[in-house]
C-alpha cells in the first residue's frame, strides 16, 4: 500500500503553488538574514564601538565588553585626548629609544662626551618622529610608531669591535678627554660615518624587497624556527652591555629591575584615580592603570630620583676610583647649561658617511630581520586598532617606507634604524584607542623633542646603573619574545628541538670564541676577512643562518615546520575591499588618481582595482565555501525564474 493519496489534477497545481511560494518566501528570509549577519560581522570586525544594542550588551561577558575599541583606526578623537594619548606613546617607546644611542656611545668612544650624547639622542627622537609620519601617512597607514632598532645594534657593535675600529685607550679616561679637540672629534666622527654609510646602503636593500613586492617570497621560506634564534640571539648577545652597566652599582640597578617587575607584573591591574574633567561630568576622578601602561617610565624615573638624593647627600661615593661612583647624577657636568635650548638635527651633520663591505654586510642581517618582525606587528596592529588584516600591497608599502626611514636615518647620523616598535602595538590594546591620529600627534611630539636640546640633555644625566637595571628587563623580555616564536611550531617534534637548540647554541660559541681569537681569521684577502669577522660576531647572524638552511633542509612537513600558522594572515587577500581601501588607500585622493591607469595595478605597493562592496568582500575574505561560477545563476534565481 502507497503511503501517500494519489492526487488529482487541481490538487497537484495547488500543491505545486504553494510549493513554489514557500520555496521562493524561504529563500528571500534566508539571503536577508545572510545579508543582515554579513552586515553585523563586517561592522564589528572593522570597530567595536562601545554602542553596541541591549540584546548584545546582555549576552556578551565581561570580557568582551572590556575588548571594545573606543576609537578604531579611523576615526579620530578630540585633539586634547590626541595629544594625551600621544605623549604616553612617546613615553611607552622611551626606553627602546635613549637605550640605542647610550649604548653605541660605548663603541663610538663618547664615553664621557655627554653633551654629544645628547645631541645623538635628539638626532634619534627627531628622525623617529619623521619616520612615524611617513610610515602612518603614505606606509601601511595603521598607528604604529617608528623608533630605533636593536636588530641594527647588534651588526653595529660587531663592526666597531673590529681592531681598526677599537677605541684608543685615552679616550676611557675621562681627564684625558678634551671633548672639543680636533683628535677626539675625528675619533668617534670617523666611527659614526662608517656606521651612516652602512646603514644607507642596507636601508636601499629594505626598499627594494618592500617596494617590489618581494617580502613575500622572504616570508616562504623564514619560519618560526629561523626567527626565533635570531631573535632572541639580539637579547642574549647585549648581555655584555646590560652587566657592565648593572654592575657600576648593583643595588641601584636590581632596585630599578624590581620596580619596572613590581609595576609591570604585580600591580599592572590596579588602576589609580586621577581627575579629569569631561562637559557631561565636570571634574570627576575616572581609574587609569598607570602602572600598566608606563611601568619602565615609573621604574626609571623614581631610581633615578633615589640616585638625585643620594647624591645631593653625598650618600654615593665621589672619588672616581671608588665602587658606586658612576651611580652619582652630577658626573655629566654641566650639560643642561651646556645643551642648546634649540638643536636642528640635519643630514651630514657629522660629516659624508663611508662605506664598508663589512659593515653593509652584517646591517643586511639586521635588515632582513627588523623586515619579518615588521610584518608580524603589523597584523598584531591591525587586530588591535579594529582594522582589517593589512593587504599585500599595504604590507610592500610599510616594508618600503620603513626602509626609506633607515636611509634617513642614516643621513641624518643616528648610527642605528627604524623599525616597527612592538610596545606601542601592545599599547593599543590596553588604551582601548586605535586612532592612527594619535601616532600622527606621537610623531610632531617627538619631532618636537629632537628639536629641543634641553630634552636629549636630561636623558644624558641617567646614571648608568639605573640604565643596566632597565637593560636587565628589556634585554630579558626581547630574548623572550623571539622565542614565543616556536608556538607556531610543534615544539614536540625532535627535528624542531635539534635545530633551535643548535642554532641557539652555535650563535654564542662561535661569536665568543671570534672575539677571543680576532685573528683566527686570515684568508689573505682584507676585505674579505672583515666581512666574515663581522658576520661571525655577530650572534643573531650566525643563529639565524643555521636556523634558516636546517630548517629548509632537513625534511618536514609545513605543519611540524610551523610554515601554515605563520603565514596564515598573510595569505587573507583583503586588499580589494571597502573597508580595507578605508583603512590602507594613498592619502589625499592618490588611490583614486592611481585608479584611473589600468596598468598600476600590477605595482606591488599601489592599491589594485575599484573596492568591492561589503557582501561579496566577507564571502571572498573570509568564506570557505567554493564560489558560483561566472553566468552559472544561483538556485535560488532558478526557482524565482520558474515562478514568473
Amino acid at each position: 500500500m502507497l503511503p501517500f493519496k494519489i492526487l488529482n489534477i487541481n490538487d497537484k497545481l495547488l500543491l505545486h503553488t504553494d510549493f513554489l511560494q514557500h520555496v521562493i518566501l524561504r529563500h528571500a528570509l534566508t539571503d536577508l538574514s545572510a545579508f543582515l549577519s554579513d552586515r553585523i560581522k563586517i561592522e564589528g570586525r572593522f570597530c567595536d564601538l562601545p554602542d553596541k544594542k541591549k540584546r548584545e550588551e546582555l549576552d556578551s561577558s565581561m570580557d568582551d565588553d572590556s575588548n571594545k575599541l573606543a576609537y578604531c583606526v579611523t576615526d579620530v578623537p578630540p585633539w586634547y585626548l590626541c595629544i594625551i594619548l600621544g605623549i604616553q606613546h612617546c613615553l611607552t617607546a622611551f626606553g627602546g629609544i635613549i637605550a640605542i644611542p647610550l649604548i653605541l656611545s660605548q663603541g663610538l668612544c663618547l664615553q664621557n662626551d655627554a653633551l654629544t650624547q645628547s645631541h645623538l639622542i635628539s638626532t634619534i627622537f627627531f628622525v623617529s618622529g619623521i619616520c612615524t609620519l611617513l610610515q602612518v601617512i603614505f606606509g601601511v597607514r595603521l598607528p604604529i610608531l617608528q623608533g630605533g632598532t636593536f636588530t641594527l645594534l647588534a651588526p653595529s657593535m660587531a663592526m666597531l669591535s673590529m681592531p681598526e675600529w677599537t677605541c684608543p685607550t685615552w679616550t676611557q679616561n675621562a681627564s684625558l678627554v678634551n671633548t672639543s679637540s680636533t683628535e677626539f672629534i675625528e675619533v668617534w666622527q670617523s666611527r659614526m660615518r662608517a656606521l651612516q654609510g652602512s646603514v644607507m646602503v642596507g636601508s636601499l636593500f629594505q626598499m627594494f624587497v618592500g617596494f617590489s613586492g618581494l617580502i613575500g617570497l622572504f616570508m616562504r621560506f623564514i619560519g618560526p624556527l629561523t626567527i626565533a634564534p635570531t631573535i632572541s640571539l639580539i637579547g642574549l648577545s647585549l648581555f655584555d652591555s646590560a652587566g657592565s652597566s648593572a654592575g657600576n652599582h648593583w643595588g641601584i640597578s636590581a632596585m630599578t629591575t624590581a620596580l619596572i617587575i613590581l609595576f609591570s607584573q604585580y600591580l599592572r591591574h590596579i588602576a589609580m584615580p586621577f581627575p579629569t574633567y569631561s562637559k557631561d561630568k565636570k571634574v570627576h576622578t575616572s581609574r587609569v592603570y598607570v602602572f600598566q601602561i608606563l611601568p619602565v617610565l615609573l621604574g626609571i624615573t623614581l631610581s633615578w630620583l633615589i640616585c638625585y638624593i643620594l647624591t645631593t647627600y653625598n650618600v654615593l661615593p665621589a672619588e672616581p676610583d671608588q665602587y658606586g661612583y658612576l651611580a652619582r647624577t652630577d658626573l655629566k657636568g654641566d650639560v643642561m647649561g651646556e645643551a642648546p635650548w634649540f638643536h636642528f638635527p640635519y643630514p651630514g651633520q657629522w660629516g659624508i658617511p663611508t662605506v664598508s663591505l663589512a659593515g653593509v654586510v652584517g646591517i643586511l642581517a639586521g635588515v632582513i630581520s627588523s623586515m619579518i618582525e615588521s610584518v608580524g606587528d603589523y597584523h598584531a596592529c591591525a587586530r588591535l586598532s579594529g582594522a582589517p588584516p593589512p593587504p599585500k600591497h599595504a604590507i610592500n608599502r610599510g616594508i618600503g617606507i620603513e626602509g626609506l626611514g633607515c636611509l634617513l636615518a642614516g643621513a641624518w647620523g643616528t648610527g642605528n634604524g627604524t623599525t616597527s616598535y612592538s610596545e606601542n602595538v601592545g599599547a593599543l590594546g590596553i588604551t582601548k584607542v586605535g586612532s592612527r591620529m594619535v601616532i600622527v600627534a606621537s610623531g610632531v611630539l617627538m619631532v618636537a623633542m629632537g628639536i629641543f636640546g634641553k630634552v636629549g640633555a636630561i636623558f644624558t644625566t641617567i646614571p648608568s646603573p639605573v640604565m643596566g637595571g632597565m637593560f636587565m628587563v628589556m634585554f630579558g623580555v626581547i630574548s623572550a619574545a623571539g622565542v614565543s616564536n616556536l608556538q607556531y611550531a610543534d615544539m614536540n617534534s625532535s627535528r624542531n628541538i635539534f635545530i633551535f637548540g643548535f642554532s641557539m647554541f652555535s650563535g654564542l660559541v662561535i661569536p665568543n670564541w671570534i672575539i677571543k681569537n680576532p685573528r683566527a681569521i686570515a684568508t689573505g684577502v682584507v676585505e674579505l676577512d672583515q666581512v666574515l669577522q663581522v658576520l661571525l660576531t655577530t650572534s643573531m647572524f650566525v643563529g639565524g643562518f643555521f636556523g634558516f638552511i636546517l630548517d629548509n633542509t632537513i625534511p618536514g612537513s609545513k605543519h611540524e615546520r610551523g610554515i601554515l600558522a605563520w603565514n596564515m594572515a598573510l595569505e587573507d587577500d583583503s586588499s580589494n575591499t571597502v573597508e580595507s581601501g578605508e583603512v590602507y588607500s594613498l592619502p589625499f585622493g592618490i588611490s583614486s588618481y592611481l585608479s584611473s591607469s589600468s596598468w598600476l595595478r600590477y605595482i606591488p605597493f599601489c592599491p589594485s582595482g575599484v573596492p568591492r562592496p561589503l557582501d561579496s568582500s566577507r564571502a571572498d575574505a573570509n568564506s570557505l565555501e567554493p564560489k558560483q561560477p561566472l553566468g552559472h545563476p544561483e538556485p535560488a534565481q532558478i526557482i524565482i525564474g520558474v515562478a514568473l
